[in-house]
């Protein structure tokens, strides 16, 4: 199974339980910017108790889940994951923070079809930002390289304004106006 076949069935998975989620991390920036690999696929979600059981359900045979960890995830750093049995690939869950820039992803996230299957994403803006705020937690060329790759696909699409709204109140206007003047360049594959 490889990364394009891995999301495919998780987003068959996770549309079958009628979750609330979206897709975010490596394979969104793919989705908005400059395709790079990766092999990890990340989805935020929202996950009240009582749906414990039917995502530990949905996910169990073919990928390892354990019920207890995910159970943990109300607590930081409120992430859970699944490995593909199959593939030994991973897939990281992470449940929505209770902050007003994660509450407006989640308000602002687009469906979509990825590969035939309709899929919840987060936005390209959102992208741009959350990876800017990763950067800041684990500084990486990897998260810039991405973020830089999404402005630079999506260009004058993009809603600036939003941006430096947001760049503002998470404390990132530097590096949101490095990006937006193509003073860190996407990595080149």
């Amino acid at each position: 199974m490889n990364e394009r076949e891995l999301l495919v069935d998780c987003l068959r998975r996770l549309n079958r339980t009628g979750a609330t989620y979206y897709l975010t991390g490596s394979m969104a920036s793919n989705y908005w910017g400059i395709p790079r690999t990766t092999h990890v696929l990340d989805f935020v979600i929202q996950l009240p108790s009582s749906a414990v059981a039917a995502i530990v359900r949905e996910f169990s045979g073919d990928y390892f889940i354990d019920e207890a960890a995910v159970r943990a995830a109300y607590q930081p750093p409120h992430q859970f994951n699944a490995i593909d049995t199959r593939s030994a690939l991973k897939v990281d869950f992470w449940l929505p923070k209770p902050d007003p820039f994660d509450k407006e992803m989640l308000r602002r996230r687009l469906r979509v079809t990825l590969f035939g299957e309709p899929a919840w994403i987060c936005t390209a803006e959102d992208v741009i930002l959350h990876k800017l705020v990763w950067n800041r937690i684990s500084p990486s060329d990897r998260q810039l390289g991405d973020a830089a790759g999404v402005v630079a696909v999506q260009a004058d699409a993009l809603d600036k304004n939003y941006l430096r709204q947001w760049a503002q109140q998470l404390r990132l206007v530097p590096e949101l106006e490095r990006l937006l003047s193509s003073k860190i360049k996407p990595k080149q594959t």
